[in-house]
């Protein structure tokens, strides 16, 4: 039986009357909480790219080796998110951001064994892989928090929660300045020490005050669904480009300094942090902006500014100019951030939207959309990961063949292309197309709105695509 164990058996957000006297009050519990979790998780999930700034030539590895050793937790970390998707529903959300926060003390512990010159580069390797395991706590926290959140409202929480959880990569990042200010280089334990105890406060804090959603259950039906529908997988595309970007410049940023810029490792920790942390707090911005003019019009917008930024990293890289590359680098990050947001915020709307094409409405049409919706952050989640991981191969191919990171940012330059290209043709264009068929053709009701759905139903009569 589920009774107990704080399992919450009805919850109907969508119902305004639940919702102000109930619903709104627990799920900013839970989404506090969730942000905690999150957040740490975040933070171990991108503890290598501090500890390599803790790596001086005593460990004799170079620094197409240290691209690898940060690249290996966020192949774990994508790959580990489609699971944790479905344990949500599996465990309870709850139960499983307890079980998922108790996880992460193995590659906290690890590193703590393993942190001093002479050992192998292969132990190196194997303890940065069990990082990999917080990156998959974004995967079940969202899914978690997707369900707790009416339509009208998944923008601001999902951006709430994912900045929230976003933050961890900078926090632990000035914790590794603080420590290399204070301390040395040669003291790299001193991070971890502060994170264990912050990851059993963590843990104790969702066994406390966060709830399980019985409605919530494990439907493999709305996976193999999710993995049907193309928009997933344009969605997957759109988030390589915001995510993968942010997730995968934030664990280079100090090592493409060290190497480009010949900068020590107090200097590269003086400057990573900066752009991490302001990618991580304007994410929420981005599903606010997303939830009043429409996710696909500001995700469109972001990537064209995304572009001109990347043209001024690529200057800045050619005229080896630090000032304008650091502006260029850093409204990346910002812009990352927001993309974030926007792009998250699609996600549900857009599976709302699917449900009106089918003919639901009310509570049957919403329960459709939240279905689908949580089963597919898990597989966006993933591949936008994975988007970090080309970011650090990229870039240790770059340096290993032009002794720069120019090549990897025209190539870069050309993905934001073909997410904004893509985000306009399958998103606005069609919308744009149907609303001046709509004013050619009509008068009366029939020329209202315009929309995706299915002619003749209201579905098609709003612009619901656009509005996502």
């Amino acid at each position: 039986m589920r009774r107990g164990g704080r399992w919450i058996e009805h919850w109907d957000p969508e119902d305004e009357r639940f919702w102000q006297e109930t619903g709104e009050r627990v799920a900013r519990r839970n989404l506090v909480f969730s942000v905690l979790s999150e957040h740490i998780g975040f933070s171990v999930w991108s503890l290598w790219s501090v500890m390599v700034l803790f790596m001086g030539p005593e460990y004799g590895i170079d620094p197409a080796g240290k691209f690898f050793l940060v690249a290996m937790p966020t192949l774990v970390g994508a790959v580990l998110r489609v699971p944790y998707t479905f344990a949500v529903a599996l465990f309870g959300g709850r139960n499983w951001t307890v079980l998922s926060a108790l996880l992460l003390l193995v590659p906290t512990g690890a590193a703590a064994l393993v942190m001093e010159p002479g050992t192998s580069y292969t132990t190196f390797l194997v303890v940065s892989t069990l990082a990999g395991v917080g990156g998959g706590n974004f995967a079940s926290s969202m899914t978690n928090i997707n369900s707790f959140y009416p339509l009208r409202k998944k923008g601001w929480a999902l951006g709430l929660n994912a900045g929230g959880g976003n933050v961890g990569v900078p926090v632990i990042q000035l914790l590794g300045l603080l420590v290399i200010g204070t301390a040395g280089a040669a003291q790299p334990r001193l991070v971890l020490a502060v994170y264990v105890p912050l990851i059993v406060l963590a843990a104790a804090g969702a066994a406390l005050f966060m709830d399980n959603l019985a409605p919530v259950t494990n439907d493999t039906g709305a996976a193999l669904e999710a993995a049907r529908q193309p928009h997933t997988w344009v969605m997957a595309l759109l988030y390589i480009g915001t995510f993968g970007s942010f997730i995968g410049y934030s664990f280079a940023f100090g090592l493409v300094l060290q190497s480009q810029f010949a900068r020590t490792p107090l200097q590269a920790a003086s400057l990573t942090f900066i752009g991490p942390l302001l990618g991580s707090l304007v994410r929420p911005v981005g599903g606010r902006l997303a939830d009043r003019f429409g996710g696909a019009r500001i995700t469109l917008g972001n990537f064209a500014a995304m572009g001109l930024a990347t043209g001024v990293v690529i200057h800045a890289s050619a005229v080896r100019s630090l000032p304008v590359f650091l502006v260029g680098f850093i409204a990346l990050f910002v812009l990352t951030g927001l993309g974030n947001g926007s792009t998250y915020k699609m996600i549900p709307g857009i599976f709302q939207a699917q449900a009106v094409r089918r003919g639901l409405t009310g509570e049957t049409a919403a329960a459709y959309g939240r279905r689908l919706s949580g089963a597919s952050m898990g597989l966006i989640g993933a591949v936008g990961a994975l988007g970090g991981l080309a970011i650090n191969l990229a870039f240790r191919q770059s340096f290993l063949t032009a002794g720069s990171g120019t090549p990897a940012f025209v190539a870069f330059l050309f993905c934001y292309a073909v997410c904004g290209a893509v985000t306009w043709a399958v998103y606005l264009r069609p919308v744009a197309r149907e609303r001046r068929a709509a004013r050619r053709g009509a008068a009366g009701a029939g020329a209202a709105g315009t929309g995706t759905g299915t002619p003749g139903t209201d579905g098609e009569r709003r612009p619901v695509y656009a509005e996502v």
